[in-house]
């Protein structure tokens, strides 16, 4: 009896392109990182590749058959699929990272854009929406709308441009107690067209902007304040209402404002640098960013989430600075509530409890006063450093897992021991009077204490 040729079940072709259909048309229609994804994941293939395969095998060698080989059709799929990944996650990097004027082909021509004022209740709602180009908002006593700026046209000449550039506008519609300023007569997302536009808004109006490409500035605003942009960079100062933004590319900067500031990023794409100076409200930054995160003088505490990590601060008097493998904070009053992982934390004269997780990279918290509540702090493959006033009272247990334990303080009422692994154990309590419980656990770095004048 002559062997049968081998074949397969089709049954990997058919789950890999269902699977890929399926990511490319949500890449497609709703924004889905599929690059990123795929970049990350796409070894899962060759995992999955292998599973169908002794799977195949196996049933072929139960049927008396030769099966489970790998054809030339199945590579094939693998290579061109690979292929075809390759090129969409380097067409989307390329452009997002191009900006919007180096993509535009010809020359620019400028042309005025310069509106009537408009006559608006004192508390008027104004919203702001344009395609591409910077927008800047400022505010006035007077009741009154005003916008003016420039419309460029990109083109080869001048006859091509006067012809782009004729039907472009900009409008003023009302629907209620709310005026939107947003462009005619041309598509916003055409990149050869854009508008600079210089607005000014009565002062107790709340403002809105929705920008595509371009810096936004808002200043001077004396209601809530709300920007989204997806590349470009953000400025918000002297403020009274809460601020609001939504940022995809772009550094942001707020400063010495009297609400609350909230600052998200979807996640798609990673954000900038980002900056809030001396707020009296309290500040919330949700999302990914890839530049330095400063904050300065918050008044009503710090509220961080992104990826990666996970901070509670009750108030800012000093500052926090956060890297791509650094976290200090300086003199925040109140309780801390951080869980992170590789980035060196630095805590500088804190007076509140503190829960801190991090793991591969170092934790180091220094106190200039005898701390009053409990200090909880965890941390893996990297050293501990805790720095205490001599005249501190505290009771604690610290726990090294394959690592040494180093300890300023002594007294009788503290006991110290390592076992044959290398693991340390130190607790037990120093001064006399009552102290706040301090636990320390770490594996594979060292836990030091140190007694500061």
């Amino acid at each position: 009896m002559s062997r049968g040729r081998d074949r397969s079940s089709g049954l990997f072709s058919g789950i890999v392109l269902l699977t890929v259909g399926i990511l490319f048309l949500l890449h497609n229609y709703s924004g889905y990182p599929i690059g990123r994804i795929l970049s990350h994941y796409w070894p899962l293939l060759l995992i999955f590749w292998g599973l169908v395969k002794i799977v195949e095998r196996a049933a072929a060698q139960r049927e008396g058959q030769p099966g489970g080989w790998i054809t030339p059709g199945e590579v094939f799929l693998v290579i061109a699929l690979l292929a075809l990944t390759g090129g969409i996650i380097t067409y989307d990097q390329i452009k997002s990272r191009i900006p919007a004027n180096l993509i535009q082909l010809g020359n620019p021509f400028t042309y005025d854009v310069d509106l009537a004022p408009k006559s608006v209740p004192p508390n008027a709602r104004v919203e702001i929406t344009t395609g591409q180009g910077n927008i800047t908002v400022r505010s006035s006593d007077v009741a009154e709308l005003r916008v003016s700026g420039q419309k460029t046209v990109h083109a080869w000449n001048q006859g091509d441009a006067d012809r782009l550039a004729a039907p472009v506008a900009v409008e003023i519609t009302q629907s209620g107690n709310s005026f939107e300023v947003q462009p005619a007569g041309f598509d916003p997302g055409d990149t050869r067209i854009g508008l600079n536009l210089d607005v000014v808004v009565p002062k107790k109006s709340p403002v809105t902007v929705r920008n595509t490409r371009g810096d936004i500035s808002i200043s001077d605003a004396g209601g809530d304040v709300s920007a989204t942009g997806r590349q470009g960079d953000m400025d918000i100062s002297d403020t009274t209402g809460n601020v609001t933004v939504d940022a995809r590319k772009g550094d942001i900067k707020v400063s010495d404002t009297k609400g609350d500031v909230k600052i998200t990023n979807p996640g798609k794409e990673v954000g900038g640098a980002l900056e809030v100076i001396n707020a009296l409200g309290s500040l919330s930054i949700n999302g990914e960013f890839f530049g330095p995160i400063r904050a300065e003088k918050i008044a009503k505490g710090v509220r961080f989430l992104s990826q990666r990590s996970d901070l509670t601060l009750n108030q800012l008097a000093g500052h926090l600075e956060l890297g791509p493998g650094n976290l200090e904070i300086v003199d925040a009053p109140g309780n801390i509530s951080l869980r992170t992982s590789s980035k060196d934390v630095g805590i500088e004269n804190p007076t509140g409890r503190i829960n801190l997780e991090n793991h591969d990279a170092s934790v180091e918290v220094r106190f200039s006063s005898p701390p009053k509540d409990d200090v909880n702090i965890s941390n893996s493959s990297a050293g501990i450093t805790l720095s205490i006033p001599g005249s501190a009272s505290f009771e604690i247990q610290a726990d090294c897992h394959s690592c040494d334990i180093v300890s300023d303080f002594s007294s009788d009422s503290l006991k110290k021991s390592k076992n044959e692994n290398g693991d340390s154990h130190l607790d037990g309590k120093y001064g006399t009077g009552r102290g706040p419980k301090i636990i320390l656990r770490t594996s594979y770095g060292s836990i030091t204490l140190r007694k500061t004048t």
